[in-house]
């Protein structure tokens, strides 16, 4: 439930559904022209439409309750392991090779369908095509995730990740020497020019993107990092370690491709290790950590003795 109140202070406003979309970022613009519709948007006491034009002095109450609806999703028995859970929150340990979410050309099989199997509410929750979910790993990347079990708890952890106070850190290889232990990447990220599949610091639409790193160890042809991406671009460290002439081991798509990478590194080496955010109900912080899995501590074993 979201409830607030705003006084109209500039005398030429913009029309209802954009002014409150300006200041209740946590919602769509479709779930706020719904809300509208449905009445629950009033003006000076009164249900308004979503063109109304705004003036100097217009009282607007806004009251979003997200409504219970069927979800096209089917349960799945989906191999993950849950770290903590409460009846707001979860905190799963993703494993390598698991889809987040269906999406184009998958529909089944995915961290989604094992959670709604698991955790029924969930299907209730956020967005009906990726419900619970506020975050992503890419498919590859195995690690932590908060996952929301009520909308509450959804639009809090959502907030959260706009206003960039939830904290990851992931381990991860890269190729390469660095030539400075800690550093900042800034590059901006969007889609690439001429293979839209693929994410690139070359885009005709580029956002924001600012990744932190530490190199943890050095070997011979490797280093061992430690990265805190302070934006959530598509494939952002994958993207940012490759434009700066490091891509991850085993990354085939922006890094070494061929037989004998894969071989000595056949999967990608990154893991979400760090996760802290605020309880959405409680207000208490709260922090995980998981170690690396057994294949990616043997690939850093054998580095460390070629070393």
């Amino acid at each position: 439930m979201i409830e607030q109140k705003f006084l109209v202070q500039t005398p030429e406003a913009p029309r209802l559904d954009v002014f409150i979309k300006k200041r209740i970022k946590q919602l769509s613009r479709a779930q706020i022209q719904r809300t509208i519709k449905e009445g629950r948007v009033l003006v000076n006491g009164k249900a308004a439409k979503a063109s109304l034009k705004l003036k100097e002095g217009d009282l607007v109450e806004f009251s979003y309750q997200e409504s219970p609806r069927q979800t096209d999703i089917k349960p799945e028995r989906i191999d993950f392991e849950t770290v903590y859970e409460d009846d707001q929150i979860l905190v799963v340990n993703k494993p390598p090779g698991l889809v987040v979410h269906p999406g184009a050309g998958v529909r089944s099989g995915t961290l989604v369908n094992g959670l709604i199997c698991r955790y029924p509410e969930i299907a209730g929750v956020g967005s009906e095509v990726r419900p619970g979910i506020v975050h992503r790993l890419d498919k590859e990347t195995s690690g932590l995730m908060v996952i929301a079990r009520s909308p509450d708890a959804y639009l809090s952890l959502r907030q959260q990740f706009e206003d960039r106070t939830i904290k990851k850190t992931y381990l991860a290889l890269a190729h390469g020497r660095f030539r400075a232990k800690k550093g900042i990447i800034d590059l901006p990220v969007g889609r690439h020019v001429h293979h839209r599949e693929k994410m690139s610091v070359r885009t005709r639409k580029p956002r924001i993107a600012v990744t932190h790193f530490e190199v943890l160890e050095e070997f011979k042809e490797t280093a061992f990092l430690a990265l805190r991406p302070i934006t959530g671009r598509t494939h952002q460290i994958r993207v940012h370690l490759s434009a700066t002439g490091h891509p991850l081991a085993g990354d085939t798509r922006y890094g070494h491709s061929g037989q004998k990478q894969k071989e000595k590194y056949p999967r990608l080496f990154l893991h979400a290790s760090k996760l802290s955010f605020v309880h959405p109900t409680k207000g208490e912080k709260l922090e995980f950590e998981s170690p690396l899995p057994t294949e990616l501590q043997i690939i850093l074993d054998r580095e460390r003795r070629q070393k």
